[in-house]
C-alpha cells in the first residue's frame, strides 16, 4: 500500500514575511513558494526570481524538515497527514505475530539491527511493515540538521553539529516523529547516498553537498521491498553504511561523511531469488511469513480488508484505542529497557546454543540478548526469562546457520530444538 511516510510538505502562502530561511547549509529539499510584491532577496541555500516592478514574485527557498516547527506549519502538517493515503492499522493485521513481534522489537531497541520478513507473496508484508509508522515515537534531533542528529550522542551527530559542540555553542533541540524512507529498487547510487547540489553550484558557484536517502534515513527505518531483487551496487552501499554507521560520499572534489545508523527492514519472497550472504548477515532478526491456511481466518481477513477500503477513516477509528495503547506500550518499554536485567546463567547458553549450532561471529549471541530484553521490557518486567529467550532465538539465529541442501527440516526448528537441549 502506497503512503507518504516522510513528514515534508510544500507551504504556500500569500504573504513575504512567511519565508522559511534554512538554519544549515545542507539540506534535505522542502519546497515553499511565496508570492507578493517583495522586493529582491537572495536565500541562503534557495533561489529569488526578479520580477517585474508591480508584479507578482516567487521566492523558492530550500529548506530541511526538521526546521519546519511553527504553528502555522504544524497546522499544514495535519491538513497535509489529513490528505494523506490512510495507512492500515498495525493492531488491524490478523495473525503474523512472528513478524509483528520483529518488528516491534526493533522499534524498542533500534541496535537489535533490523528485521529481514520472507514469505509467500500476499500474506501483507509491505502492509505491516508500512502500517508501523503510526507507532513510530518522537526522538530528540538538533533543530534544522539533515541528518537528524542526536544532541546527546556524538555518535550520531554530524560534522557540522559536532563543530558546534566542540566551540560550546548552544545546540536548538526539536522533537520529531521517527522516519520511515522507502528505498526504490530503481533508485541511483546518487540519489542514495547523496551528490553534489546542482542548484547551489549553478546559483552561488560553490560546490555543496545534498543528502540523500542515507542522510534521510538516521536514527530512521529504511524500508527495503523486495530487497532480493535489489541490483548489487546499492548491496554494497547498503553493506558499507550498515556495517559503519556512516556513509561516506566522494562525489567531484568532494568528500563527506555522515551518519547513516538506521533500522534496516527488508521483506521478499523467496521464491524470486536468494539474498546475498553478507546482506542476510547484517539484519538483526529474520521473520517467516506463511499463507493463513484456516479458513475462518481468511474470511475474517478480507471482511476487514473490505472494510478499510470501503471507508479507511472509520476503519482507522475503530482501532484507535488499540493503536494507542500500543504507542504507550512501546514508549513505556523504550524508557525502561536500560534497567533490563539477564543473567549470567542465561548468556552463557544463549552462547552455547550459538556454539553447539556453528553460528559463525558472534552477531548471533548480541542479538538474542538485545531481542530478549526487549521483550521483556515490552511485557513491563525487568528481568529476562528462558521463556523470552526462546521466543526470539529462532528469528535472531535462522539466518545465520550454514546452509546443507540436503536439509529438509527448517533452520527455525533446528535452533528451538537446541534451545530445549541446552536450556533444559
Amino acid at each position: 500500500m502506497a503512503t507518504i511516510l516522510g513528514p515534508s510538505s510544500a507551504a504556500i502562502s500569500a504573504s513575504c514575511g512567511s519565508l522559511i530561511y534554512p538554519s544549515s547549509k545542507l539540506v534535505i529539499p522542502s519546497i515553499s513558494i511565496n508570492t507578493g510584491s517583495c522586493s529582491w532577496k537572495k536565500f541562503y541555500g534557495g533561489i529569488g526570481i526578479q520580477g517585474k516592478k508591480g508584479k507578482p514574485q516567487f521566492h523558492i527557498a530550500v529548506t530541511n524538515v526538521a526546521s519546519e516547527i511553527n504553528s502555522v506549519q504544524q497546522a499544514q502538517k495535519l491538513g497535509a497527514k489529513e490528505s494523506q493515503r490512510p495507512v492500515y492499522p498495525f493492531a488491524a493485521i490478523v495473525g503474523q505475530d512472528e513478524m509483528k513481534l520483529c518488528l516491534l522489537l526493533n522499534v524498542i531497541d533500534p541496535k537489535i539491527g533490523g528485521v529481514m520478513i520472507m514469505g509467500d507473496r500476499g500474506t501483507g508484508k509491505s502492509t505491516t511493515v508500512r502500517s508501523l509508522v503510526d507507532l513510530l515515537p518522537e526522538i530528540k534531533v538538533v533543530f534544522g540538521d539533515p541528518y537528524n542528529s542526536d544532541p546527546e550522542d556524538p555518535e550520531s551527530m554530524g560534522i557540522e553539529v559536532r563543530e558546534k559542540v566542540t566551540k560550546g555553542e548552544e545546540l536548538m533541540i526539536t522533537m520529531i516523529k521517527i522516519n520511515m524512507v522507502d528505498l526504490p529498487l530503481g533508485a541511483t547510487e546518487d540519489r542514495v547516498c547523496g551528490t553534489i547540489d546542482i542548484e547551489k553550484a549553478l546559483t552561488e558557484g560553490v560546490k555543496a553537498f545534498e543528502p540523500g536517502l542515507l542522510a534521510k534515513a538516521n536514527r530512521g527505518i529504511l524500508y527495503v521491498d523486495e530487497v532480493n531483487l535489489l541490483d548489487d551496487h546499492l548491496v554494497d552501499v547498503l553493506l558499507d553504511s550498515a556495517a559503519s554507521g556512516w556513509n561516506t560520499v566522494e562525489r567531484e572534489g568532494i568528500s563527506i561523511s555522515h551518519p547513516a545508523r538506521f533500522i534496516l527492514i527488508g521483506s521478499g519472497n523467496p521464491e524470486e531469488g536468494e539474498l546475498r550472504p553478507q546482506l542476510l548477515d547484517r539484519f538483526g532478526m529474520h521473520a517467516q511469513v506463511g499463507t493463513v491456511r484456516d479458513a475462518e481466518l481468511r474470511v475474517k481477513i478480507v471482511e476487514e480488508r473490505a472494510r478499510f477500503d470501503k471507508n479507511p477513516k472509520e476503519f482507522r477509528d475503530s482501532y484507535k484505542a488499540e493503536q494507542e495503547k500500543l504507542q504507550q506500550q512501546i514508549a513505556s518499554a523504550r524508557s525502561s529497557l536500560s534497567s533490563v536485567q539477564i543473567d549470567q546463567d542465561l548468556k552463557v547458553k544463549i552462547s552455547r546454543v550459538c556454539a553447539e549450532l556453528n553460528v559463525d561471529g558472534l552477531r548471533g549471541d548480541i542479538v538474542t540478548n538485545r531481542a530478549a530484553k526487549a521483550l521483556a521490557a515490552l511485557k513491563g518486567r525487568d528481568c529476562v526469562t528462558a521463556e523470552d529467550i526462546a521466543t526470539v532465538i529462532p528469528n535472531c539465529l535462522r539466518h545465520r546457520l550454514r546452509k546443507d541442501p540436503l536439509e529438509s527440516i527448517d533452520s527455525g526448528l533446528l535452533v528451538i530444538e537446541k534451545f530445549y537441549e541446552v536450556f533444559s
